[in-house]
């Protein structure tokens, strides 16, 4: 009997079930029986066991759920040594499920479970989850001062936050946490070596290649050698020592520093390869580092050979004759996107079209990643890595439609872009409609907890740390039962818009469509007419960018323009130029789909032929030449409902907020202006709460606030107020509202964090996830005065049915036209704050009304009339028979 069968034969015998022996050391035996002879088909008979257990009748002991708790623990370890990276994170997340519901003990749950539980999700970019994981640890570290070991648990928290926050973007909160740790924590050389190393790396994450400071360069440089000095004397860290010495190697790459850099990549992978137990994830990130100095060295054969020893470490039955894998050979990993997207970098110099099978295959494995990503911070970090891929296969389909002249590849183009934008919104939008009873509740309760968990954060040094952390534990078990009821539903795939269907709304609407995607070297932009797409691009490094924010930096406030009329008239015009908006053409209807920094542009503003006059009425903008709409993405303008021609009713949000600092005087007149117009209920002061809105919200067509917002900044979330409290732009998700229009008459509704991706996390977006698709919401500070006499024109026009986006299109002409207004209040910084979000179609029952009537009568007349020829015809049957 061989080595191989003497095992499996161990591991049979062990599994059996043999009289006497309790459960738990069944599985204890089955758990040994696995780690003596680990394999693929070994892993299933532990799953197996594990069902068998979850069947058995009898009631389950707390030994006995222990026991399933270390059977999970260790399958985990080894579906993640499989590459089976998804399945380990289910098996540690049941693990950590039964030991904290059964308040189970006598297990160091935190080394084998939560901490590596922690990691895996940072490498699948599930931020949110993994800060969660890792605070719940050191929450529990922290609490029970008993804890085994507590503090290297505590150092392994600090240590594996520092990499979230580093992974997620928050390189000045990794910085601080690491820089706080090693000033103020007593800690061991070999600590001090691992948290310098950290350090290092995010020093050069803060800025790369030549953009990196002479002093960040001298920091990260010194954060290095500061690990490397202390880890030389440290025994068995030589794959701690490896990293050290692979992040040298970067900075010196980035440099182009490549002989230091060579070196220093020989020194960690000797060191590397003198570890034990080597992960085939960390072996085959060396190999691509040194595919990419091999790239940056402009050496391509050698690049690609090494990608290939990439693909042949982490991908079973790898055939390297064909370079790029199979696609079902593919799983959730990221070494491997970075493999696929360097790969498609090397393709594109001369094989453009395998690029594009190299690159969609990187599409295809963040697509399994998103498959897993329950909130909504992380999927937006997942959108936002993908921009730079989409960017140069848009170049790509651009360089080959000029080559070919095929249309088809613009159309790709043009899906390609409208993938990433505003995806988290669109696939919430979809998804919610199809969602269970069960996952619906399910996500509105993780999303009240995250909202409990910001605003008690919001309070800084008073904010009660136990509560925080009662709130991430319930969030983190809501997150596991989310992901049971979401793995039974089709996997994620990013809507694709019908372009045919695109066409033809945009032919009834008399629009065309002009729709941006900022990249990091390029501005691209399509437009969209006549059944035809065009693509052109700006080159935004040097010029275009700097000339967009001159333009929208005259609307930090309400003198800037005033005070140099003749400069706005100039940066208008050049924004304007700039963005190569078309011509007066044929469509006077506008849709503007923008991205980036254009978010945040008025382009109604925008100057389409410079002049010296000083009078604001006279200039000449684009507005003059059409009505302007916007919307997040082609789908959704695609999608939107048509406007409700029905009686519209109108529910008033103003709080005023007499007598105190936040008063506004002037929403008590836009309030009777509204309320002289059209019926609804109007909540005034403290009948303006948040729960009275939510409880009135469903039964009004047209929803208002006059009210305050703020955009917020980096850490503070945007809101919004009521009379009663603040509430952020998350809060408003769970409305599940469907109005006609939603206007928000207060500052900075359009504002907040900006993703280029995704768009600004704003209050107008809150409500576009409760479900608003027709918005007009502002961009920065609005006056209290002219935006009453704004809004009383907008709705004197919706008064007259004339559709939102012409109305608010009007209402900004007829201020310019009021001979009341003085001059300079007729600066466009009063007029062009609001912009309309939505659908320009109305509804066709309305539109078609004399012909439904019409079609109607002539029924009516045939059926008289076939009725009476029936009825003849009948007569003269029965007079035959009586014959």
């Amino acid at each position: 009997m061989n080595l191989h069968h003497l095992y499996g034969f161990i591991f049979l015998f062990l599994s059996l079930n043999v009289f006497g022996q309790s459960q738990e050391d069944k599985i204890y035996n089955a758990v040994d029986g696995f780690i003596a002879n680990p394999s693929a088909k070994a892993l299933q008979n532990l799953r197996n066991i594990e069902s068998d257990f979850w069947k058995s009748a009898r009631p389950k002991t707390k030994d006995e759920l222990l026991a399933i708790v270390v059977l999970n623990c260790n399958k985990a370890y080894y579906e993640n040594q499989f590459g089976q990276t998804q399945n380990a994170i289910s098996s540690y997340e049941k693990a950590w499920q039964i030991y904290q519901k059964n308040k189970l003990t006598d297990y160091d749950i935190i080394e084998f479970c939560l901490k590596p539980l922690g990691n895996l999700y940072t490498i699948l970019g599930d931020y949110d989850s993994a800060e969660n994981t890792i605070k719940q640890y050191f929450f529990i570290v922290n609490t029970y001062k008993n804890y085994p070991e507590a503090q290297k648990q505590k150092f392994a928290a600090i240590l594996n936050l520092s990499n979230v926050y580093q992974s997620s973007g928050k390189v000045s909160l990794a910085m601080e946490l690491l820089e706080k740790t090693l000033k103020t924590e007593q800690l061991s050389n070999l600590q001090k070596g691992i948290l310098w190393n950290n350090l290092g790396n995010n020093y050069l994450l803060s800025s790369t290649g030549d953009l990196m400071r002479p002093e960040t360069h001298q920091s990260a440089t010194k954060a290095f050698e500061s690990s490397i000095k202390i880890l030389e004397n440290e025994k068995s860290q030589s794959e701690t020592l490896s990293n050290s010495y692979r992040n040298l190697a970067t900075l010196n790459r980035q440099r182009q520093n490549f002989e230091a850099t060579n070196s220093y990549l020989e020194k960690a992978e000797k060191l590397f390869l003198q570890t034990k137990n080597q992960q085939p994830r960390k072996l085959a990130k060396l190999y691509y580092e040194k595919a990419l100095l091999f790239f940056d060295e402009r050496k391509y054969d050698e690049s690609k050979k090494q990608i290939s020893v990439v693909f042949k470490t982490l991908i079973p039955n790898y055939n390297s004759k064909h370079i790029l894998p199979n696609q079902n050979q593919l799983y959730a990993e990221t070494v491997l996107v970075d493999a696929l997207d360097l790969c498609g970098e090397i393709l594109r110099i001369n094989q453009p079209k395998k690029a594009i099978s190299a690159f969609e295959l990187s599409f295809y494995i963040e697509d399994l990643v998103m498959n897993g990503l329950v909130y909504e911070n992380s999927k937006i970090l997942m959108q936002l890595q993908s921009r730079n891929r989409t960017e140069k296969c848009i170049s790509i389909y651009n360089g080959l439609f000029k080559k070919e002249g095929k249309t088809a590849y613009l159309e790709k183009a043009f899906q390609l872009a409208e993938s990433t934008k505003s995806g988290i919104l669109k696939s919430y939008r979809s998804n919610i409609k199809n969602a269970s009873a069960e996952e619906k509740q399910l996500l509105q309760e993780l999303q009240n907890l995250n909202n409990n968990i910001l605003k008690e954060q919001q309070k800084g040094d008073s904010a009660d740390i136990l509560k925080i952390n009662q709130f991430i534990k319930m969030q983190n078990e809501l997150v596991i039962s989310l992901k049971k009821v979401q793995s039974k539903n089709p996997d994620y795939i990013a809507e694709k818009c019908d372009l045919k269907a695109l066409f033809k709304k945009l032919e009834n609407d008399k629009a065309m469509m002009v729709y941006y995607l900022m990249g990091s070297e390029n501005l691209y932009f399509f437009i969209l007419q006549n059944n035809r797409i065009a693509l052109n691009h700006i080159n935004i490094t040097d010029i275009a960018i700097p000339k967009i924010v001159q333009f929208i930096d005259y609307f930090n406030n309400s003198e800037t323009i005033t005070n140099d009329i003749s400069g706005y008239n100039h940066y208008a015009k050049v924004a304007y130029d700039v963005l190569k908006l078309p011509n007066n053409s044929v469509n006077q209807n506008l849709i503007i789909v923008p991205d980036g920094i254009l978010n945040f542009l008025p382009f109604e503003a925008l100057i389409t032929q410079e002049s010296n006059t000083t009078n604001f009425a006279k200039m000449n903008y684009l507005m003059n030449d059409f009505k302007i709409a916007y919307n997040t993405s082609a789908n959704i303008y695609l999608n939107s409902k048509p406007v409700s021609k029905s009686e519209k009713t109108v529910l008033g949000v103003f709080p005023v907020f007499e007598k105190s600092a936040f008063e506004l005087r002037y929403s008590k007149k836009e309030l009777e202006s509204i309320r002289s117009n059209f019926k609804g209920k109007y909540l005034e002061n403290a009948q303006a709460s948040f729960t009275s809105f939510k409880k009135n919200a469903h039964n009004f067509s047209i929803l208002h606030f006059s009210t305050h917002a703020s955009s917020g900044d980096i850490e503070t979330p945007a809101s919004i107020k009521f009379y009663d409290q603040e509430i952020l732009y998350s809060e408003l998700y769970n409305l599940h509202i469907n109005p006609d229009l939603v206007v928000l008459s207060a500052c900075e509704t359009g504002i907040g964090k900006l993703y280029k991706a995704e768009g600004a996390m704003s209050i107008a977006r809150g409500f576009q996830f409760a479900g608003a698709q027709n918005l007009l919401f502002s961009l920065w500070k609005v006056n209290d005065f002219t935006t009453s006499v704004f809004m009383a024109d907008f709705y004197k026009n919706i008064k007259n049915n004339v559709s939102y986006f012409e109305a608010n299109a009007n209402a900004k002409r007829d201020y310019l036209n009021d001979k009341s207004i003085p001059n300079a209040k007729k600066s466009p910084y009063y007029w062009s704050s609001f912009v309309y979000y939505g659908s320009i179609s109305t509804e066709e029952k309305s539109a078609n009304y004399i012909f439904y009537i019409v079609s109607l009568l002539i029924v009516i007349g045939l059926f008289l009339g076939f009725n009476q020829y029936r009825n003849g015809k009948s007569s003269r049957n029965s007079q035959k028979r009586e014959l």
